[in-house]
């Protein structure tokens, strides 16, 4: 499965022989790997974080951990793709969700690689999938209170979303069109949702690996020719 249909960029093309032409299109698409590298930095550890508390949208800040180690994270990029990191900087391609802790994130980052510290650009196609109701919550107050949804979720974490939540796979339909935008290589300050949705689309893991992939806090996901690798 190409990029394109991991993505869900090739589904819902009408009837009839018009259609028809526009699906041939979509799937002559769908063969093609994305072209592009991205470097995928998720946003440094917040108070939610240490308390594991559901965070999804809530606006919540990096703690003193976080702020570290997202200038940490900016080092071992510094000393390990400097020149690349100069040349995405050149084409303007930094680009960050615009909740709190992925901005700030990606403004250490950049100062320890040397970089003005602001110069990104924002993309709410980038925050964080929500947890609706269950947002604000621990696991264990997720399941005292919605035993019920919290079974749910265990049994298809990939398709089950909160009540005015969103699920791994609505998440991966909102990021697939954001990617097919992109015309060159990017650095991407994010949420660990959003990795995830990244590695079923880019990185051809499958729905079960991504939702219960590990997405570490001060390193960085390298997305290339159909694989990742950690740097950091």
């Amino acid at each position: 499965m190409g990029f394109a249909a991991r993505a869900g960029l090739t589904r819902g093309a009408p009837r009839g022989r018009r259609g028809a032409h526009r699906l041939v299109q979509r799937n002559l698409i769908a063969v093609a790997p994305f072209p592009h590298r991205i470097i995928f930095v998720r946003h440094g550890e917040t108070p939610y974080n240490a308390e594991n508390r559901l965070q999804g949208q809530r606006d919540v800040p990096l703690n003193g951990k976080g702020r570290e180690q997202a200038s940490a994270v900016g080092r071992a990029l510094a000393a390990e793709l400097a020149d690349e990191l100069a040349r995405l900087d050149a084409a303007g391609a930094f680009y960050a969700s615009p909740l709190v802790r992925a901005r700030q994130t990606m403004e250490l980052a950049r100062a320890a690689m040397g970089l003005a510290p602001q110069r990104y650009r924002l993309s709410p196609t980038l925050m964080e999938l929500t947890f609706g109701d269950w947002e604000g919550l621990t696991w264990p107050e997720v399941w005292a209170r919605h035993p019920a949804g919290a079974s749910a979720r265990e049994a298809d974490k990939w398709n089950f979303a909160p009540p005015r939540g969103e699920s791994y796979a609505m998440l991966v339909e909102r990021v697939g069109p954001w990617l097919a935008a992109r015309d060159g290589d990017c650095f991407v300050a994010s949420h660990g949702g959003v990795a995830r949705a990244l590695m079923f689309i880019l990185a051809g893991a499958s729905n079960a690996e991504a939702a219960n992939a590990d997405i570490w806090q001060g390193r960085a996901l390298v997305f290339d020719k159909g694989g990742y690798r950690w740097v950091g």
